[in-house]
């Protein structure tokens, strides 16, 4: 189910910008970028005066700055910018509207009004510096893999998309939706993913990724926006979640996991899942397993300050206020101790609870709670790319590399929270937000 009709409702939506012109596959333009700072995040050094050569998509070479760019190049002056790869989201929710206080909102909608507000959200990720993201999941199956397909062809300005499909849930847990009366049926879109047994897990990841999805995104406990699910109880067995992991790697693919409570991210690493979302509650023996077993960290720990806000302001249920109330702070503390202790991190926002234009405002907070500024930066380029196994094509600026390309005034990395304010984006070698 690849949700073909979307393509019609998209084709309407053009908004790539009047100065992104796609090239000539016979004749691609060279541009030249003079940058005044350039992030190495390979080397973890910022150089200084450097010339960035693109031909087409692609970055050519990284040279210094004194360098003749070539005969005929379009030449960009960032040399008062600091320069930086593309950032990576690697938590996101590209698909719906933010996160309300009517958790039946999305029966509300249609496939199209849910595929418009994606088109909308990326766009607003992409002018915010974010070129490539992974999205972890929707509540209308697959949707977010129409949306992918209409940002590669074309149709649809965004970000480079790696996607769930649906999550995979138990029956009442944290993928699923809630708050229907008992003898309501929710539509068989919103119940994709539900699986109950191992055998029902192994057919619902084939059925995800038979539908195209990229990835798989499993449930492994409770959490804090579901409202009657808690975040600390598990929700699957080891050997579900292995089902779910051996199922996706037939397909060459992967599972991450959204595990809050410390007992559920055991399970998910001990069977083998390549990441875990937020880890809210991480205790010492799951550090230390996810550090020996290479297992990625993904924490949103900027969100909780977003939930505490704006959901009292907004009158978000007591419940979800509580939850947070409860995760923040211990999904803080986790995040230092797995830092200190050497456990692999990548940025991810969990943005659509919030607005996509905010999704780098959790690089301070980054910092804050452990990584350098270098670190930081790192979690949301190379690291985000070795996670998502595009380190071959995204993540840091080098021959080779697909030219996405960001730029932010004066020295990004002595206050992060510039990045906020991203003065240039480039994807592939076109540019969507100039100086």
């Amino acid at each position: 189910m690849r949700l073909a009709w979307l393509g019609l409702v998209l084709a309407a939506s053009v908004i790539l910008p009047a100065h992104a012109t796609p090239q000539s596959p016979e004749a691609p333009q060279v541009t030249a970028i003079r940058a005044g700072r350039l992030v190495d995040v390979e080397s973890g050094v910022v150089r200084r005066d450097q010339l960035v050569v693109i031909r087409g998509d692609r970055i050519e070479a990284v040279q210094p700055g004194a360098t003749r760019p070539p005969a005929g190049a379009k030449l960009i002056d960032l040399s008062r910018y600091t320069v930086l790869p593309g950032l990576i989201d690697c938590h996101a929710h590209m698909i719906g509207d933010l996160t309300d206080t009517d958790a039946l909102l999305p029966l509300q909608r249609s496939g199209a009004q849910e595929a418009f507000s994606g088109v909308r959200n990326a766009r607003a990720t992409l002018l915010a510096g974010f070129t490539t993201v992974r999205d972890v999941g929707t509540y209308r199956a697959l949707v977010d893999g129409a949306l992918r397909d209409a940002i590669d062809d074309g149709t649809v300005t965004g970000p480079r998309m790696a996607v769930a499909g649906a999550y995979v849930t138990v029956t009442s847990g944290g993928g699923e939706l809630v708050g229907a009366a008992q003898d309501v049926t929710l539509p068989a879109e919103y119940r994709f993913g539900v699986a109950n047994s191992a055998d029902e897990v192994r057919e619902r990841v084939r059925a995800i990724l038979n539908g195209g999805a990229d990835f798989i995104k499993i449930i492994a406990t409770g959490a804090v926006l579901t409202q009657g699910t808690k975040p600390g109880a598990s929700e699957y067995t080891e050997e579900q979640i292995r089902a779910a992991v051996e199922q996706a790697a037939e397909y060459g693919t992967y599972v991450t996991a959204h595990a809050h409570g410390a007992e559920g991210i055991k399970r998910a690493v001990r069977a083998g899942v390549r990441s875990i979302e937020h880890g809210s509650l991480i205790d010492d023996e799951a550090i230390a397993l996810m550090k020996e077993k290479g297992t990625w960290l993904v924490a949103d720990i900027y969100n909780g300050d977003y939930i505490a806000s704006h959901g009292r302001e907004a009158g978000w249920p007591e419940e979800i206020l509580r939850k947070n109330d409860e995760t923040t702070d211990a999904q803080r503390a986790g995040f230092r101790k797995a830092v200190a202790a050497g456990v692999r991190i990548a940025y991810g926002t969990d943005s659509g609870v919030y607005p996509h234009r905010f999704v780098a405002r959790q690089l301070p907070y980054m910092v804050r709670y452990g990584l350098t500024p270098m670190q930081a930066i790192r979690s949301a380029t190379l690291s985000a790319a070795e996670l998502m196994g595009w380190e071959d094509r995204v993540g840091s600026i080098g021959a080779g590399k697909l030219a996405d390309i960001i730029a932010v005034p004066g020295d990004a990395l002595a206050d992060l929270k510039s990045i906020e304010s991203v003065g240039f984006v480039m994807k592939g070698g076109i540019v969507y937000k100039a100086p």
